[in-house]
């Protein structure tokens, strides 16, 4: 098979594409046949060497859409069933979906049911789930004002689309560092942009619930924005910290509330209850880029440049 490997940390440059012996099936486990998968920011991290728990070499990958090619699991996981891989170790402690074929535990391979088409449904699993959960941590409603700091995300642009696809009129902002983007975060859907420098946004303006995509480096800015007895879903960590620092939870939270979605959290029925979701309300799903797996390490370069804009995936 055909697979994109990482052997020491670094650039785009070190995800080279090479054959690879297609994996062999062993109890407990089943062999898929990759038909695509997002493109997302931790598999960058990884790359570069920053988790540490990873050894190189290694297919990278956290997310996976396909057929069941060989299965030991014939009564859940029937061979052509079309299933969906997300999260777990996959791409970490065992080589993950940037490849052709993909031998995966039975336990975090999920049967879905849809008639999305490859392009759509690989544009789904770890973003639009994270979306999905994050939406439901931060209990919407149709009446209230919410900002998505992290807007020109491929996670931004799809909780845009979730919540724009029930609630049509709703009041829905997206924050950006490059404010060259306002014109395509407002041709997404947004209501206003808001332009996010150094950390702080640069507006006065008050939200009912904050999706924070950026994460620890920003959460207690975004209280400084939220109303009284709303709510901060702190999912992304784009800014690149861990963890919060110098965070007073008694009086920085501004009689609010925070909350998070660990994407982890997963499974079939929940997957197919996204799936539902995006049918009932006729939710536009789509990928700003699309690249082959040859094209994979051209991908990692657009994500990472200041014009990357929404979803990035690749199709078998």
């Amino acid at each position: 098979m055909k697979a994109v490997v990482v052997s020491e940390a670094g650039g785009p440059e070190k995800l080279v594409y090479q054959e690879l012996p297609t994996p062999q099936v062993k109890p407990g486990w089943s062999l898929v046949k990759v038909m695509g998968f997002g493109i997302n920011h931790s598999e960058i991290f990884t790359r570069q060497g920053l988790s540490p728990s990873v050894e190189f070499p290694r297919i990278l990958g956290i997310e996976a859409v396909g057929v069941v090619k060989e299965s030991t699991d014939e009564a859940r996981l029937p061979e052509g069933g079309k299933v969906v891989s997300i999260m777990g170790e996959m791409g970490r402690d065992f080589d993950g979906g940037y490849a052709e074929y993909v031998l995966l535990p039975n336990e975090q391979i999920y049967p879905v049911t849809t008639d999305l088409t490859w392009e759509e449904l690989a544009t789904i699993p770890e973003t639009y789930y994270t979306a999905f959960g994050s939406l439901k941590m931060l209990r919407v409603k149709e009446s209230d004002r919410i900002l998505v700091r992290g807007g020109t995300s491929g996670v931004g642009i799809a909780f845009l689309n979730l919540v724009k696809g029930r609630y049509p009129n709703i009041e829905i902002d997206g924050t950006s560092r490059n404010m060259v983007k306002k014109e395509m975060l407002q041709k997404a859907g947004f209501s206003d942009v808001m332009e996010d420098r150094d950390g702080e946004l640069q507006t006065d303006k008050k939200y009912d619930k904050i999706f924070e995509l950026i994460g620890p480096a920003t959460v207690k800015n975004s209280f400084e924005h939220i109303l009284e007895e709303g709510i901060v879903c702190s999912t992304g960590q784009l800014g690149g910290q861990w963890y919060l620092e110098e965070f007073d939870p008694i009086f920085d939270t501004k009689k609010g509330y925070l909350t998070g979605f660990p994407s982890s959290d997963v499974s079939s029925a929940q997957m197919n209850e996204l799936l539902d979701y995006i049918s009932k309300y006729g939710i536009r799903v789509k990928p700003e880029k699309i690249f082959s797996l040859e094209e994979t390490a051209k991908a990692h370069a657009y994500l990472e440049s200041s014009h990357s804009f929404g979803k990035v995936i690749i199709l078998n």
